[in-house]
């Protein structure tokens, strides 16, 4: 397979370095799944847009999807970026396990949330009905649905993007969630 080398600040347009400057200023850095989308003139600029939209959803209810969407597609890229990102919401290491399989029993709506997720991206977009109304059932409402599905439709973005270029992790590993239940 095609080996995929992260771009720099110099080796992109204009338009992008602009975004990568933006980028340093916010992060620090400029992650390399990010940069990686600055090999598209549009790409980059287009995913910020998306991820930085406006979201019924609460940051800790982005991070429930976020982990779960990674876990069911193995990116261990997204896996441990949102595991950090996940910390700085206020998520301990033991409920990031839990959100990665699929449930968070320390919050019902959480729990809605992370098993309706799970079945969403299981299934391809058909989750399991009785999922769906739990989610209604734990206080979501309609709004909420389509934003969570907006999410879902970020995170397996970036899942993908990762699965192919498989560009190197730059953040803290996250642990297998095998390995960590043990």
């Amino acid at each position: 397979m095609k080996t995929f080398n992260v771009p720099t600040r110099e080796t992109v347009s204009p338009a992008n370095q602009a975004l990568f400057d933006k980028l340093n200023k916010a992060l620090g850095k400029v992650p390399n799944l990010y940069a990686t989308m600055a090999l598209s003139e549009n790409a980059l600029g287009t995913y910020l847009t998306l991820q930085g939209s406006k979201s019924s959803l609460k940051a800790k209810e982005k991070e429930v999807i976020n982990l779960v969407v990674s876990q069911v597609n193995e990116c261990a890229y997204c896996l441990s970026a949102h595991t950090a990102i996940a910390k700085l919401n206020g998520f301990t290491d033991e409920q990031i396990l839990e959100i990665r399989s699929g449930a968070a029993a320390f919050d019902s709506k959480l729990n809605a949330l992370a098993a309706l997720t799970k079945s969403f991206v299981e299934h391809k977009g058909k989750p399991d009905a009785a999922l769906v109304d739990d989610f209604f059932a734990a206080g979501y409402n309609n709004e909420n649905l389509v934003d969570a599905i907006v999410v879902i439709g970020d995170k397996i973005i970036t899942n993908y993007l990762h699965g192919v270029t498989q560009v190197p992790v730059d953040f803290p590993q996250a642990p297998a969630l095998e390995t960590a239940n043990a």
